[in-house]
C-alpha cells in the first residue's frame, strides 16, 4: 500500500470516529500518523528517479510576498498592476505556467512579489505542480491568498488546507513548547497551565509513535494534540497571510462590506482599479519592517536610502547591512530617534541594541 493510500485510508477512519473524551486518545495517534505519512510525501527519503523542474527564483530585495490562488482569480493582473512587471494574463485557466517575480518599491523598501501558478485541490499531494508551488511558498515572508469574490468561501477553506498539509500555518504563533531531546533518563514533561485540549497519556502516546523515549517537554500553553505534533516535526513555517478578494465590482455593496471586515482580509478590484494602494499598505504593515537611517560623522542623515530590517533587528543587524566587515571592528554607536532613550537626543548603544522604525544611526568602529 502506498502512501497515498495510507494518507486516506487514516483520513476516511478520522471522519468516521466520533469526537469526545473516549476517542480524544486514538484521535491523537491517528494524527500523528498522518503528520509522518505527509512528511514522508513531502520529503521522500529514496533517492528520486528523474527529479522534476521547480521554480529557481532569486530571492531579492528586503522581504518575499507569494501569491497564491486557484488559476484565473487575477493574481497576474496584480503583478502587472503592482510591479509594472509583464505577466501574462487571459480569459482562460493556467495562464502562468511557472514563478514570475516582480518588485514593490514603497517608502524606500524593495518588496518581491511572487506570481506563483494557480493551485488545485490535493496540490500537497503533487497535482498540478502544486507541491512546487506550495514549497515555493514557504521561502516566502507573507503569503497573500487570492480569492474570487464573486465564487463560495469553500475556495478558502480548500486552500486553507492545502496550505496546512505541507506545514504551513497560517497566521499563528509558535507553540510555547520547549522539546529537547536526550540519550538517557525516559520522559521528562512539565507544564505550566492546565491542559484542557489534548492530556499526558496521549502527549506520552504521540512520543512513543515517533520512537522517542528519553527527552524533556516543557509545555507553557494550553495546546492541542496537533500542535505538539508540530512541535515534534520541528520543520513547520509559521507565517502571516492576507486574504485579498478580487472582482468585488462585481457584486453587492453589502457583501463587499461583509467580507472587509473579516480579520486579515482586503477586498480590491484589479480590472478596475479599486482598493490596490490600500492592499500594498496592508503588505508593508503585515511585514512589520523596520526602516534605519544611516548618518556620516558630522553629515546629514542619509534619508534617500534605507537599511530595511525585520522587527526586532539589533545595531549587529545593521552593520551586517551596510557591510559585513563593521561589526568585528565596533566599538559603538550613536542613535537618535524611537529606540533612543535620551530621545530627541542620542543615545550611545552597543551591538545588542534594538533598533525600531525611522532610527537614525551612526556607527565608529575601531
Amino acid at each position: 500500500m502506498g502512501i497515498l493510500e495510507k494518507i486516506k485510508q487514516i483520513e476516511e477512519e478520522m471522519a468516521r470516529t466520533q469526537k469526545n473524551k473516549a476517542t480524544e486518545y486514538h484521535l491523537g495517534l491517528l494524527k500523528a500518523k498522518l503528520a509522518r505519512y505527509r512528511a514522508q510525501l513531502l520529503e521522500p527519503t529514496g533517492k528520486s528517479s528523474g527529479g522534476g523542474t521547480g521554480f529557481d527564483v532569486q530571492k531579492s530585495g528586503d522581504a518575499r510576498v507569494s501569491l497564491i490562488g486557484f488559476p484565473s482569480v487575477g493574481k497576474s493582473t496584480l503583478l502587472s498592476k503592482a510591479t509594472h512587471t509583464a505577466s501574462e494574463a487571459a480569459a482562460y485557466e493556467f495562464t502562468t505556467l511557472t514563478a514570475i517575480p516582480g518588485v514593490i518599491e514603497y517608502k524606500g523598501a524593495r518588496i518581491q512579489l511572487l506570481d506563483l501558478p494557480g493551485i488545485v485541490e490535493g496540490a500537497s499531494q503533487g497535482r498540478g505542480r502544486g507541491r512546487q508551488v506550495v514549497s515555493t511558498a514557504k521561502t516566502a515572508d507573507l503569503i497573500v491568498i487570492m480569492l474570487d469574490a464573486t465564487k463560495s468561501e469553500e475556495q478558502k477553506r480548500l486552500l486553507e488546507i492545502e496550505l496546512d498539509a505541507v506545514g504551513i500555518r497560517l497566521n499563528k504563533s509558535k507553540p510555547d513548547v520547549v522539546f529537547k531531546r536526550k540519550t538517557t533518563g525516559g520522559i521528562t514533561l512539565n507544564t505550566t497551565v492546565k491542559l484542557t485540549k489534548t492530556d499526558e497519556k496521549t502527549i506520552r502516546t504521540i512520543l512513543a509513535g515517533y520512537k522517542i523515549h528519553n527527552c524533556d517537554v516543557m509545555i507553557r500553553e494550553d495546546i492541542t494534540t496537533d500542535e505538539f505534533i508540530d512541535v515534534l516535526i520541528g520543520t513547520r513555517k509559521y507565517m502571516p497571510c492576507l486574504y485579498v478578494y478580487n472582482k468585488v465590482d462585481a457584486i453587492s455593496l453589502e457583501q463587499v462590506d461583509k467580507l472587509a471586515h473579516q480579520l486579515n482580509t482586503v477586498v480590491i478590484s484589479c480590472e478596475m482599479d479599486l482598493n490596490l494602494d490600500y492592499l500594498i499598505d496592508r503588505i508593508w504593515d503585515k511585514l512589520e519592517l523596520v526602516k534605519v537611517y544611516t548618518k556620516k560623522r558630522g553629515a546629514q542623515p542619509d534619508l534617500s536610502d534605507p537599511i530595511c530590517l525585520r522587527k526586532g533587528a539589533t545595531i549587529e543587524d545593521v552593520c551586517n547591512g551596510v557591510h559585513r566587515s563593521l561589526a568585528p571592528n565596533f566599538r559603538y554607536a550613536l542613535v537618535w530617534g524611537k529606540s533612543s532613550k535620551f530621545s530627541p537626543y542620542a543615545q550611545k548603544v552597543s551591538l545588542s541594541h534594538q533598533v525600531q522604525d525611522e532610527d537614525v544611526v551612526s556607527i565608529f568602529t575601531k
